[in-house]
């Protein structure tokens, strides 16, 4: 049966579609092309035998009432919902945010400060966008993290070349993100968990996108990557600890854990050129393992580079 959307619903902070057909949640994803947008979306299926749905969704800004139809032809009715309202990202000065300044990740509800201060730092970085990593267990999708990029605003300066540029233009770009890296300023990438990881599961599946990018890894690769590798061996993640991988320069980055808020120091320093670089080509490079980061990321700088 083809799998067409029978009703589409917009609000100001999501958008909805209801299915007829209950084919499996991934083969939805492909047939309505929803992998090709940059933004989050919920697959969330309804026994109904109306077309229709609960008589209201509601949410704190909105409530919207859906019209009840009869019909004899299916069973379940799969809903799909898409936010509409991506957060919007500016370069602040130091000292010029406020304790309520944070954008929340949408399909996390994860809260990112707008402006961080690390140790390690020179001065305070930005965010300029967020997202979430998920793993796929069959076919149903399970969010491990949400993450957010922040960087020295003098970065911003470097780009003036891609000033008027689109997201899309900005996203398939891969020069511009190797001048982000490249430039000897502070990027951080803060990760948020979402559920409790054993470190070592945690490791490795970071290690797995890391080493295969090191086509040739010599003993200072070798040595950052066990390093590296010790910070989170036998050691529990729960839910809530922040992971902060902080770029000083290309072949210096800081480690930072905690699981009470921005932490006081950092865990170990990972000095190697090709790692610090494939640690970035892993979230940043042409496949990133979180694309609605590396979307929002580039809506941000599309925002920012006017």
């Amino acid at each position: 049966m083809r799998l067409a959307p029978v009703k589409w619903i917009e609000s100001e902070r999501f958008e909805v579609c209801f299915f007829t057909d209950s084919r499996t949640l991934k083969e939805m994803i492909v047939a309505t092309g929803i992998g090709a947008f940059p933004r989050s979306v919920s697959l969330l299926p309804l026994p109904h035998n109306n077309f229709g749905s609960p008589h209201s969704i509601s949410n704190p800004r909105n409530r919207i009432r859906f019209p009840e139809r009869k019909s004899s032809n299916f069973n379940f009715i799969f809903s799909l919902f898409i936010p509409t309202n991506p957060p919007f990202f500016s370069i602040k000065a130091a000292g010029a945010s406020s304790s309520s300044d944070y954008a929340e990740e949408p399909a996390t509800n994860v809260k990112f400060p707008t402006l961080l201060n690390l140790p390690g730092c020179s001065s305070s970085l930005s965010l300029i966008g967020t997202g979430f990593r998920e793993k796929v267990f069959a076919i149903i999708g399970v969010k491990v993290y949400a993450a957010g990029l922040y960087i020295n605003p003098k970065i911003i300066d470097k780009l003036d070349a891609w000033k008027g540029r689109t997201s899309a233009q900005i996203q398939d770009d891969s020069s511009l993100f190797d001048l982000i890296y490249q430039a000897p300023l502070e990027k951080s990438l803060q990760i948020v968990l979402v559920r409790d990881v054993d470190g070592k599961t945690f490791w490795d599946a970071l290690n797995d996108a890391i080493s295969p990018r090191i086509k040739s890894p010599n003993a200072i690769d070798e040595t950052a990557l066990s390093d590296f590798r010790d910070i989170f061996q036998n050691r529990p993640l729960k839910k809530g600890t922040f992971i902060f991988l902080t770029w000083l320069d290309s072949s210096k980055i800081l480690i930072h854990l905690s699981n009470e808020g921005i932490p006081s120091t950092s865990e170990a320093t990972i000095e190697s050129e090709n790692v610090t670089r494939s640690l970035f080509d892993v979230f940043f490079g042409r496949d990133p393992v979180s694309p609605s980061l590396k979307a929002s990321i580039s809506n941000g700088l599309a925002s920012l580079l006017i």
